[in-house]
């Protein structure tokens, strides 16, 4: 429901800034020109725009690196451009207070997008940083599509992630695990193994800190199906996607995984007590034996402890007819205010140019690089071998419709938690089955399509 409000209020005060502002995009359209003639591929670093003035602010997730690894690329970018000044503002709960900030209209000048913005408004906030075509020369082209409308780019990822599991190999081989799970079963038998014979919780959850129960979301579609176009058929369209299909795979196989083991007893103790920064240096010492993470969080838990090398990377175990595969897609995107001025504006792009191109950010934060020909980091090296999968766009017309259902049926999938969420509250009070929840959710899901459209 707080997404729908946010939503709301996001496009009453587009329409508002429109109306009163000369300074908002449209306005600009009728007024001055039709957008900025620059885009990110016409751009050399180190060569063009090297004397631009600009100041710069940039709002970003990324809290803990604001005085560190930010700081850093600030100082190595002015050697290429002296008088473009970034400040960087850390946002602690982004997900929620960027949206409410974008309704503001005074946001900065870079920001990273929120999930919130609609494919057809984007252009009403964003910049185009050139056409999906063009930008596909130097990018992956399928890392492109988040943040894409009539082929005009808005948003360009920071890195890519896989979704997969943090895991330490030491307390699966004191265990006993000799090979990894490739099914939910696997997974919970080991699980088993791990409260048996030795002292690390199982699974930690996180659940305390309310954005980490989003990842299990991140598992219900190319990694559980092997289907790129399971979001746009078989849950936008689909009837009754939460249903149990009965051969391990699928959104019912991976929520189920988490009702179970936190059922069985094979997560904390109390949910609700969980802590996020100390977890990291728990599994790095062995109190824990994993995590259901994206691969961003490898590199934050092997600098957790001293145990690096014990910290792997495995994919979500659920196997499709024998074959494994793993959801990749683009992490949050880089977007420049289209109402900053005009040299902001080609500042920022150099920036992000920088960011995506020369930085290193992706490789340092465990991430795949967007660049194409870029290799894979060293702490995803397991997961060669395994099918990445990449949702496809969806039809032209049909952009908005899965986040319209979404926002209706008030699952909230990949972003408020509050399915896997749920599952951790019934699974622990007993209260709802996983089939009781499941009716639900379709139910839900269901009247939502019906409310946009969808027939089955």
């Amino acid at each position: 429901m707080k997404n729908r409000i946010l939503k709301r209020m996001l496009a009453a005060s587009l329409a508002a800034a429109m109306m009163m502002s000369l300074s908002a995009c449209g306005q600009k359209k009728s007024v001055e020109k039709q957008e900025l003639d620059v885009t990110m591929d016409q751009i050399t670093l180190g060569e063009d725009y090297t004397d631009i003035e600009a100041d710069l602010k940039f709002l970003t997730h990324k809290t803990d690196a604001v005085d560190t690894t930010f700081k850093g690329y600030i100082e190595e970018f002015q050697k290429l451009y002296p008088n473009i000044n970034i400040e960087y503002e850390g946002i602690t709960d982004y997900a929620n207070d960027i949206t409410t900030r974008l309704t503001t209209g005074d946001w900065g000048d870079i920001c990273m997008v929120p999930m919130t913005v609609d494919k057809d408004e984007l252009g009403n906030y964003f910049t185009k940083l050139g056409d999906k075509a063009s930008l596909a020369k130097s990018y992956e082209e399928n890392m492109l599509n988040n943040y894409a409308y009539q082929n005009n780019v808005y948003g360009v990822p920071s890195m890519a992630n896989v979704q997969g599991v943090v895991y330490n190999k030491a307390i699966f081989k004191e265990a006993g695990i000799t090979e990894l799970p490739t099914t939910p079963d696997e997974f919970l038998e080991d699980l088993q193994k791990i409260k048996d014979k030795t002292d690390a919780i199982p699974l930690y959850t996180n659940f305390a800190a309310g954005w980490t129960m989003t990842a299990w979301d991140a598992y219900i579609d190319g990694g559980a199906t092997g289907d790129p176009d399971f979001v746009n058929t078989g849950l936008t369209k689909g009837e009754n996607p939460f249903a149990d299909r009965g051969d391990g795979t699928g959104p019912y196989a991976v929520y189920n995984t988490l009702y179970e083991a936190v059922k069985r007893g094979l997560t904390e103790d109390d949910p609700t007590t969980t802590d996020w920064e100390g977890s990291k240096g728990m599994l790095n010492n062995g109190e824990i034996g994993c995590m259901a993470l994206g691969s961003w969080a490898v590199v934050q838990v092997q600098q957790a402890g001293d145990n690096a090398d014990d910290i792997g990377y495995m994919a979500f175990p659920i196997s499709v007819d024998g074959k494994q595969y793993v959801a990749a897609g683009p992490d949050y995107n880089y977007g420049i205010n289209c109402n900053s001025s005009e040299d902001n504006q080609i500042a920022a792009m150099c920036y992000i140019k920088w960011l995506v191109e020369e930085s290193g950010f992706a490789q340092g934060e465990g991430g795949l690089s967007i660049v194409t020909g870029d290799e894979y980091p060293e702490a995803l090296k397991d997961l060669d071998g395994i099918d990445l999968v990449v949702n496809n766009p969806a039809e032209e017309g049909e952009e908005n419709l899965y986040n319209d259902i979404n926002n209706d049926s008030e699952l909230g999938i990949n972003v408020s938690g509050a399915i896997p969420t749920e599952i951790v509250e019934e699974a622990v009070s007993g209260t709802k089955t996983m089939e009781d929840m499941v009716a639900e959710w379709n139910e839900k899901w269901t009247s939502a399509q019906e409310s946009n459209g969808v027939e089955h």
